[in-house]
């Protein structure tokens, strides 16, 4: 799973990143609000970390931007502020849950479990414009007919819509599906997709799998 963690304290941030990369998070952090905004739509992380008070941008412009382009990825505020109209506000723009600073470690990383294991609860039917995916009968159809797919491309196709309309970078790519954690060549992910593209006869018109050169691919309903 991947944090982007948004703080201008660089003692805090400090502090957090190291404390959930020794949980296994893989940990990306932003000292200012616009570079943090930046970060959080590329669409490589799986929860944000985000203080109210930055520099360049709030924290609550951060969440309204990054909200209309990700509905499902959690967000958990780090903030001082903690009147009702200001936790309010800062739900309505978008927010799963906030902590009030000073916190403990141990009450941050059980909310960050909490928001990730709600946001990954499996779905048995997943769907990408006329594909659907069923995740327990393990299988694929596309317009009502059934694609026959590897082990390998089934779980590479699951991989893309579960993250529909988030970058896949080739790292995740690698270690979800091929369970590699260590550099290697992944022109083997480009194999797989053009086998995926070529049974599932995707055309232009619906070209659900799209390439981000030099990031990795997205799974977009056209």
């Amino acid at each position: 799973m991947r944090i982007l963690i948004v703080e201008d304290e660089i003692g805090i941030a400090n502090f957090l990143k190291q404390g959930l990369e020794e949980e296994s998070y893989t940990v990306a952090v932003a000292h200012t609000g616009d570079i943090g905004l930046m970060m959080a739509l590329s669409g490589e992380y799986d929860l944000l970390l985000l203080d109210w008070m930055l520099p360049k941008k709030s924290g609550i412009e951060i969440c309204t931007q990054f909200r209309k382009k990700y509905k499902e990825t959690p967000i958990i505020f780090l903030t001082a502020k903690d009147t009702l109209d200001e936790t309010i506000f800062g739900l309505q723009a978008g927010a799963n849950d906030y902590i009030k600073k000073p916190f403990h470690f141990e009450e941050l990383l059980e909310r960050v479990r909490v928001q990730l294991r709600n946001n990954s609860e499996e779905l048995t039917e997943l769907t990408l414009g006329s594909i659907v995916l069923n995740t327990v009968a393990h299988t694929v159809f596309k317009s009502g007919k059934e694609i026959a797919l590897t082990q390998k491309e089934f779980d590479l196709l699951a991989l893309l819509i579960k993250n529909k309309g988030k970058v896949c970078s080739r790292t995740k790519i690698i270690e979800s599906v091929w369970d590699i954690h260590f550099e290697y060549n992944t022109s083997v992910i480009d194999v797989f997709i053009n086998a995926l593209r070529k049974k599932l006869q995707l055309t232009n018109d619906d070209n659900y799998i799209q390439t981000i050169r030099g990031v990795g691919y997205i799974a977009k309903e056209l």
